[in-house]
């Protein structure tokens, strides 16, 4: 049976370790939420336990252009705010390679990371930093431009360590590297796959909620996780796309591509169909920039070809109903990858909810997703700080890798984690 490959396991005395992380926290200059960060740390920390020198890694936005092939380069997207939150907290020295980007590659020349690696043997710096991995030509390629990348990393370290759980798509930094570098899971890698076993194996009754604003997106995912799961609860486009094709109507703002996509679900997913628990209650809303005219609107006394604006929320009162609450407080295991609505408008659905599962205390409360998590901290503060010490609560790093996960029917069906298996 194929197992995944243990850091601890690994012989890191005065090895160069080549560590990719998901630090993704930058925006616009500025780090969003230092969570991400915090919890690689006991992998960097063990790191130099043993013995190692590590050079760090991680993607920050989306720089690459799928389109036209391209890299944009812009210091929104930098690694240097990680660096400094790194080194202000831990008192530690730290060192960028001055890697220059050609226009509209990307990043093809190494050398200055040679450079930087030797300063980092000769102990001038307590580790290296990469720029933004999605500025080097071959990050996303989909050709031998990836191989050339990875090759030309591999030729710095002696071992490669993946920390990234949240990062789960199969990139050169987090995929094509394994090939040439003896490779290993990080701590927190191995802490959230361990969790996510509870979402394959989960206390029962199992309820997940799930949200997004592409339904075409969460096709995959959802197909599959309405199959293992007990009840289903939707949010957001994914909500009112399904509530579109059930009850004919129409919301403005849902595309006949998100319609088309509820209806091959609904189809595909016609003998479990019945697990969706609906909340009939939806909040309308005139604009998309504003709160304008919000109205509280029930599904179920609607019309046939009536016509909605924007749906933006569900309501809070949905959580107060019996029928609704009886799902959530008989749950064994609630998986919550959602947020109910445009929560920078209307926030109160997903209060509400969350609030509810806070008053489960005997279910295994599973929250996966960067604006699911956020949310939680911004608008629930309290509860969420209590939350991060109780064990029944388990926040992910990322709530893409968990759908992935889903989809692929294992925890240890992303490939980058594949990448780490052993037989």
């Amino acid at each position: 049976m194929s197992k995944i490959a243990n850091m601890l396991d690994a012989d890191l005395e005065n090895k160069i370790c080549l560590v990719r992380m998901d630090h993704n926290v930058v925006k616009n200059g500025i780090i969003k939420d230092t969570m991400r960060i915090d919890a690689t740390i006991p992998t960097l920390m063990h790191i130099f336990r043993k013995g190692g020198l590590p050079i760090l890694m991680s993607h920050i936005g989306r720089p690459f252009d799928k389109k036209t092939g391209t890299v944009n380069i812009s210091e929104a997207e930098s690694v240097v705010p990680v660096v400094k939150y790194l080194e202000s907290k831990f008192q530690l020295r730290g060192l960028i390679p001055d890697c220059k980007p050609q226009d509209k590659i990307g990043i093809t020349d190494y050398t200055p990371i040679g450079k930087a690696v030797e300063s980092l043997k000769k102990g001038e710096v307590d580790f290296v930093y990469l720029p933004n991995t999605r500025w080097f030509k071959g990050e996303e390629a989909k050709d031998e431009s990836t191989d050339v990348m990875a090759k030309s990393l591999a030729q710095f370290a002696d071992v490669y360590i993946n920390d990234a759980f949240g990062s789960w798509q199969a990139h050169c930094s987090t995929y094509t590297i394994a090939n040439y570098l003896p490779s290993y899971a990080g701590l927190l890698m191995q802490k959230e796959i361990s969790n996510l076993q509870k979402i394959f194996e989960p206390k029962h009754p199992f309820l997940a909620i799930v949200a997004g604003a592409k339904f075409d997106t969460k096709i995959g995912p959802l197909s599959s996780l309405i199959k293992i799961a007990d009840k289903l609860i939707l949010g957001g486009v994914i909500y009112n796309a399904y509530l579109c094709c059930k009850y004919n109507i129409k919301i403005e703002g849902v595309t006949n591509e998100d319609i088309e996509a509820a209806n091959k679900f609904i189809s595909e997913s016609r003998d479990y169909i019945h697990k969706i628990v609906e909340l009939p209650l939806v909040i309308e809303n005139t604009g998309m920039q504003k709160r304008e005219n919000p109205k509280e609107i029930d599904i179920h006394i609607l019309e046939p070809g009536t016509q909605l604006a924007y749906v933006l929320d569900v309501a809070g009162s949905n959580f107060a109903e019996e029928c609704v609450k009886k799902v959530f407080q008989e749950a064994g295991t609630i998986f919550v990858n959602a947020v109910m609505g445009y929560s920078a408008l209307f926030p109160e659905g997903t209060m509400a909810m969350y609030s509810l599962i806070d008053q489960c205390q005997n279910a295994v409360k599973l929250f996966g997703g960067g604006d699911t998590i956020q949310d939680f901290k911004e608008y629930l503060p309290g509860i969420f700080a209590k939350a991060q010490n109780d064990p029944s609560y388990y926040f992910f790093t990322g709530g893409g890798a968990i759908l992935d996960a889903i989809q692929q029917g294992s925890p240890y069906g992303m490939k980058p984690v594949q990448a780490l298996l052993r037989d």
